[in-house]
């Protein structure tokens, strides 16, 4: 059976695509978690999916303050896969690949400095953090593939890095998490890390003020580096477990998001799983993946999604009608469709290596 050693992290969506994939390959995967450590129900979750931690202790490159740290961490785990005698090594950290691995290397790149810059604020990274997209650029350029959640997003990394190749396109798939009956709630849900600014809460925010209905907001406000956001009108819960979470998606409220940046969207294809009604920003990602299942607002058009919220709530069968075409379209994103895709991207690589060997 073919050995993996995968990357991941404990903060964000990166352990939930890394728990899924995992679970669906058919190989022996050991997780190499980089930053805080996993929390109990977090480990309890890799247990159940079959797959092996190792809590490495090692920084993630986003949180730390130069190149030294994150260099010395794709080393590290260069090592790790050596003893762990592994055939293939699975970087979702794709600066990490500047090390010198043994095995072939895919490089998977879920949202990076580089590219969330050029959507959040355009020109030139600021000087004091250009470090990063410089070593991401690299590990791209070092790995022997490259990966991307969507096309859109595959093109924007290779125009971003000057990548000779455009990565490969992975869909992301996601277990539908188990809904209890609950009634009907009667207004708006967004969820994700508030505190983003190409989340564009400030859209939402404002879509909240103009709407004669509820809109509740779940997920952080305060990021791990200290930028906070704190919404005026929408109804900010914080962090929900996913218990909580699944009671809100059962009520199928219609699921808004105005992101200006999202290279897949987890949060979106959840929301869709559990049958709500999508209002999303018209971005080339999100045209991709919902084009015919959603309704599209223009970016930063406050009034806009209040208008298509508003017009959901309105009319119940136009609701119901647009919940179950979200509902289909979220069917084609499993994890047994990307494990596919990826087990067919590994034997490829190993197939190369052993015909130059």
């Amino acid at each position: 059976m073919m050995r993996v050693l995968m990357t991941t992290d404990a903060v964000g969506g990166v352990w939930q695509y890394s728990l899924e994939l995992a679970g669906a390959l058919d190989a022996e995967v050991t997780l190499a978690v980089l930053g805080p450590a996993p929390d109990p129900d977090q480990r309890a979750a890799a247990d159940a999916a079959g797959v092996t931690l190792v809590e490495t202790g090692l920084p993630l490159d986003w949180l730390s303050d130069g190149p030294a740290p994150v260099l010395a961490a794709g080393e590290a785990v260069a090592q790790l896969a050596r003893q762990l005698g592994a055939d293939l090594v699975h970087l979702n950290a794709p600066a990490l690949a500047v090390a010198r691995f043994d095995q072939p290397v895919v490089a998977v790149n879920h949202g990076c400095l580089g590219t969330w810059w050029d959507a959040a604020r355009g020109g030139p990274v600021d000087p004091a953090l250009a470090w990063l997209p410089d070593l991401v650029g690299q590990g791209l350029r070092a790995a022997d593939c490259v990966v991307a959640p969507t096309r859109a997003y595959a093109e924007a990394t290779a125009r971003r890095y000057g990548l000779p190749v455009t990565p490969a396109a992975v869909h992301n798939g996601r277990t539908a998490m188990p809904l209890p009956d609950a009634q009907p709630f009667p207004g708006a849900l967004t969820v994700g890390r508030l505190w983003d600014e190409v989340k564009d809460i400030a859209t939402l925010d404002a879509a909240a003020a103009l709407l004669d209905a509820p809109f509740v907001a779940i997920g952080a406000t305060r990021a791990p580096h200290g930028a906070t956001v704190a919404p005026a009108h929408l109804q900010a819960t914080g962090p929900l477990p996913a218990e909580g979470l699944a009671g809100w998606l059962a009520r199928r409220p219609v699921f808004a998001s105005a992101a200006r940046f999202e290279p897949f969207g987890l949060a979106v294809l959840e929301a869709a799983q559990a049958g709500c009604p999508l209002v999303l920003s018209d971005i080339p990602t999100f045209r991709e993946l919902w084009d015919g299942a959603a309704i599209f607002v223009p970016s930063g058009d406050a009034p806009g999604f209040a208008g298509a919220i508003a017009a959901l709530l309105a009319d119940p069968d136009r609701h119901a009608a647009q919940g179950e075409a979200a509902r289909l379209r979220a069917a084609r994103y499993t994890p047994a469709a990307m494990a596919a895709q990826m087990s067919g991207i590994y034997r490829d690589l190993l197939s190369a290596k052993d015909k130059a060997a």
